[in-house]
């Protein structure tokens, strides 16, 4: 029997206007990219980003809206020079359904300029970078871990309030550590406090001495950071080193804590941060989080694998009401964001702007482990300046 070249191009044609709905249920699998840091500074975080999610889709036996999941991992090696190059092999080379990642804000802001014209559906499972749901916000994106405006504004208060009305600002200058500096100082003038000094370290250098040395020499009342993986390790070890622990008290999102507690030893007792994760949180959905992952991994779980956990449950609740068809963007979009998650961090929604509203608690180290002092700022919703989502 033959065919035509018309009768053929014809029957292909056909083929394309078929529903995705009989693709998606044809056996398709779901291709997920990963643009993490699987090297380097961030590695750790990578890792437990990645394990996070799998734990999540173990839970759901695999599938997404019924689809078996394909992992199609890169490694970003935070660099943001490098970011539109290992974008583009996972949407034109692997032809992800869907892209997650990264860690670093500027490899999320290359990242961006890429999605945005692509249309991918994107889950942002850590950068905080503030345009990623501020001026850059799309349809398409979200976000399941938070802004660098949501971790560092409440500390502000915090901080005053325990009479610290002088500060020093010390922090990594990429995007990250300028955004968490900004947001700071905008609550702590609001509070009444007074900035003394900021000092920009290269990333991802970690030699601190001579900072330290500055510090010491100004006397302020306390200082507030942005230092996270093992260059955090190094920096709360070198601060107690430079006799500043019982002299100067440390601040800082949570990042300067998370995952490298065990490596800071003694020296990271007393430091005080804001987040929306704790360990110690007494929720169901925490503590069966907590043992799974352990069981999973032989690792304690972080506000890292929190967010690679939430973006396939969310996902999961999406591609459900779709019945696993990517193709169905609109009504996919609509279903993320009717999403209501209890997640290990607590309850969350996405805000208009595709951020999660979510709680940002206070916590202490003591005795190596992290304690939960309160609530620093509840239902916490990014200004998301420059979004026209929703408006």
């Amino acid at each position: 029997m033959t065919f035509s070249r018309r009768a053929f191009l014809g029957a292909a044609a056909s083929s394309a206007l078929l529903p995705r709905r009989l693709f998606a249920a044809s056996g398709a699998k779901l291709k997920v990219g990963l643009l993490l840091p699987y090297s380097g500074t961030y590695a750790a975080l990578g890792h437990n980003i990645t394990d996070g999610m799998k734990l999540a889709a173990s839970e759901h036996g695999g599938k997404l809206g019924g689809r078996e999941i394909e992992w199609k991992a890169v490694d970003d090696e935070s660099d943001p020079a490098k970011a539109p190059a290992n974008v583009n092999k996972l949407i034109a080379g692997e032809k992800v359904d869907i892209l997650t990642g990264p860690v670093h804000s500027g490899v999320a802001m290359a990242m961006m300029q890429i999605v945005r014209q692509e249309n991918v559906l994107t889950i942002v499972t850590n950068a905080g970078a503030q345009a990623v749901t501020g001026t850059l916000c799309a349809p398409h994106v979200f976000r399941t871990s938070f802004s660098n405006w949501q971790v560092s504004y409440p500390c502000a208060e915090v901080m005053v309030k325990a009479g610290h009305k002088k500060a020093a600002l010390m922090f990594w200058n990429y995007s990250f550590g300028q955004e968490s500096m900004a947001a700071f100082k905008e609550g702590y003038s609001k509070a009444g406090g007074t900035v003394v000094k900021e000092i920009a370290v290269p990333f991802p250098s970690t030699e601190f001495q001579a900072n330290l040395s500055e510090i010491a020499a100004l006397k302020p009342d306390a200082v507030f950071v942005f230092f996270a993986g093992a260059g955090a390790a190094k920096f709360v070890k070198d601060y107690a080193d430079a006799g500043l622990q019982q002299k100067v008290p440390l601040y800082g999102s949570g990042f300067l804590t998370e995952g490298v507690l065990a490596a800071q030893g003694g020296a990271a007792d007393g430091i005080r941060t804001t987040l929306h994760y704790a360990d110690a949180l007494d929720n169901p959905a925490n503590k069966k989080f907590r043992e799974a992952f352990k069981k999973a991994t032989g690792r304690d779980a972080d506000v890292y694998a929190v967010a690679g956990y939430d973006a396939v449950n969310a996902l999961a609740q999406a591609l459900d009401k779709v019945k696993g068809d990517t193709g169905a963007q609109k009504e996919l979009i609509a279903a993320l964001e009717a999403t209501r998650l209890d997640s290990p961090r607590g309850r969350f929604r996405f805000s208009k702007a595709h951020n999660p509203v979510q709680d940002i608690y206070l916590r202490q180290v003591k005795g190596g482990k992290e304690m939960v002092l309160g609530v620093a700022m509840k239902d916490a919703d990014d200004p998301a300046t420059g979004c026209k989502l929703g408006k």
